[in-house]
């Protein structure tokens, strides 16, 4: 069977995305995520990859050591505004090599966004300064010295949202633009339903990573005292906390199927890049529920060999069901 990626290269560049969103890029800085960037529809996948990566980019430039806090916040907000122009200077001091080789190429994501029909680039745009407004809140909340939390349910269901919420409202949106097929009857619970989606892959992150991120400072959890959950024994006491989040996240995934659900079997490679992150996630949960989060010794991971039984498995519910 032909690549369907590869057979889509020539709708690529006539999107003027052109070679970043190659597959050797995506599937180095995607993780996971690249396998759903790779099954959609050659209509959608050269703005959603292009928008991916921008992100992840943004991403990068939150992260690094490499330079300080306060410039990093400078460039983030630049990137907010749609200026580019200064993160390759961040490229040298990427350990990762697919990172530094985003940094890079940056500058021509930027071009390629450039080229974009006027909508997407609006869309992927208005994606970006909400992602990018959620990284820099970050760094203004966690900023060094003591390990800080997040004020309230309310603060951290914002933050789901900024970061990850944001993604399945503008996958929709750019669906609808695109996809003859895509259902109309009723956008406004689409867009509720993805939203749901990927706060809830975003609060599975937060609960996965609690054990590293409590010890660079944060706690995205909102509770009193964040410091005290650094000793893996005081689990009983953070569980009831835990586990009422463990909750919201299948919640949240139980959206995310039901809006894998209302598209339509004739587009079978968008509802299987949705499923494929939905079941992964249902996975990783159950798999946190008998861990203790506190210890990092115990970080939770979906073996290769269970995600390809999930592929396996979604075949049917792609296509069929």
């Amino acid at each position: 069977m032909a690549d369907p990626w590869r057979a889509s290269g020539k709708q690529d560049r006539a999107n003027g995305v052109g070679p970043l969103v190659a597959a050797d890029l995506l599937s180095r800085v995607s993780r996971s995520f690249y396998l759903s960037l790779r099954v959609l529809p050659a209509q959608v996948r050269p703005q959603i990859s292009l928008a991916y990566l921008l992100a992840r980019a943004s991403d990068t430039v939150a992260d690094t050591g490499a330079v300080a806090r306060e410039r990093r916040l400078e460039l983030l907000r630049r990137m907010r505004e749609g200026d580019f122009s200064s993160l390759a200077e961040l490229a040298p001091g990427q350990a990762l090599p697919a990172e530094r080789l985003l940094l890079e190429k940056l500058d021509e994501a930027a071009a390629g966004l450039s080229k974009l029909e006027a909508a997407d680039q609006d869309l992927v745009r208005g994606l970006l300064r909400t992602i990018v407004s959620g990284q820099i809140f970050d760094l203004e909340k966690f900023s060094g010295g003591r390990i800080a939390a997040l004020a309230g349910d309310n603060e951290l269901d914002r933050y789901a949202y900024l970061v990850a919420g944001c993604v399945g409202e503008f996958w929709t949106k750019m669906c609808a633009l695109h996809l003859p097929r895509w259902p109309r009857g009723d956008q406004e619970e689409m867009v509720r339903l993805g939203v749901r989606f990927g706060k809830g892959l975003q609060l599975i992150n937060i609960l996965r990573d609690l054990a590293s991120d409590l010890r660079i400072g944060r706690c995205y959890l909102p509770v009193s005292e964040p410091e005290r959950f650094l000793d893996a024994s005081q689990y009983p006491v953070l569980r009831p906390v835990y586990e009422r989040w463990l909750g919201e996240a299948t919640e949240h995934l139980e959206a995310g199927w039901r809006y894998a659900l209302m598209i339509p079997r004739s587009l079978w490679r968008v509802r299987l890049a949705c499923i494929w992150p939905n079941w992964i996630g249902l996975e990783t949960l159950a798999a946190l529920r008998r861990s203790n989060p506190l210890d990092p010794a115990q970080r939770v991971k979906i073996s290769r060999s269970k995600v390809y039984l999930i592929l396996a498995r979604s075949l049917f519910y792609g296509v069929r069901g």
